[in-house]
């Protein structure tokens, strides 16, 4: 990766942060409009989890969603795109925003921002893939068997696309947990034996996190993202006493002292 210097005039810097957002941008644009032309099967794929809630045509297979004017299908068009988009070029934004901060930081520090980025595209990733696979199906189930006697469910383009997107940002977003849990314990935020302690306000904490990021608010989207916080949760504990063994016994052993005295 190309780096500059550490220390350049700030006119230098704002040039090659310029540069790198032109990159950007550049890149960006290329993938909307790639991805805009490819929207109908982008969107087929992000409806597929909840086909079964979604009238389909019997010829194609494809869902059928309503729009209510001609810039409503646009704007979901785009919205696809840029979604679409945005992970696709995500190596690309990442390694120039990397390489404009990368030499501000210490070579201790630089040690740990390679391997934090790569768990945490790996988590955001798994808990997209979660979502797909487990969230999505259950959670517009139990939305859609809410108009059961009232009514049927129109599906609404625009609503559809934006709801689904939601959920998949929310759910990479939340699976972060096991890097925030890890450098709360390796910086000496947080020891270890508190967090151990304090399980049942994490627990309390993480419920209420759930409440407000599931874009539904409905109790099994919330209870199914409960349920994969709290072994997140578990699993990070674990890696850290795992890995950083010696400085968790040297923690206790501190916190033992502190509670004599």
């Amino acid at each position: 990766m190309p780096i500059g210097p550490a220390r350049m005039p700030l006119f230098d810097h704002l040039g090659e942060l310029r540069m790198r957002l032109v990159r950007i941008v550049a890149c960006l644009g290329v993938a909307i409009c790639i991805f805009y032309f490819a929207a109908p099967a982008m969107g087929q794929f992000l409806v597929m989890p909840i086909t079964p809630y979604i009238p389909v045509d019997p010829q194609t297979g494809w869902a059928e969603m309503v729009a209510l004017d001609p810039f409503e299908a646009f704007a979901v068009r785009f919205e696809i795109a840029l979604f679409f988009g945005v992970v696709a070029t995500s190596p690309i934004i990442l390694w120039q925003l990397l390489a404009f901060f990368l030499p501000a930081l210490k070579p201790k520090e630089r040690k740990w921002f390679v391997p934090t980025f790569i768990v945490g595209v790996v988590l955001f990733i798994l808990g997209v893939v979660f979502c797909y696979l487990v969230i999505l199906n259950a959670a517009f189930q139990w939305l859609t068997e809410q108009a059961i006697g009232l009514g049927y469910v129109e599906p609404r383009m625009n609503s559809y696309i934006d709801i689904i997107i939601k959920f998949e940002v929310a759910f990479g977003i939340a699976f972060e947990l096991p890097l925030v849990i890890f450098y709360l314990v390796i910086f000496d935020v947080v020891p270890y034996k508190k967090l151990r302690g304090s399980w049942r306000m994490v627990y309390i904490v993480l419920m209420v996190l759930c409440a407000v990021v599931t874009p539904d608010a409905s109790p099994v989207t919330m209870l199914l993202m409960f349920a994969a916080m709290i072994a997140l949760y578990e699993l990070s504990l674990l890696l850290a006493r795992i890995v950083l063994a010696r400085r968790i016994k040297r923690q206790n052993e501190e916190l033992a002292a502190e509670e004599a005295e």
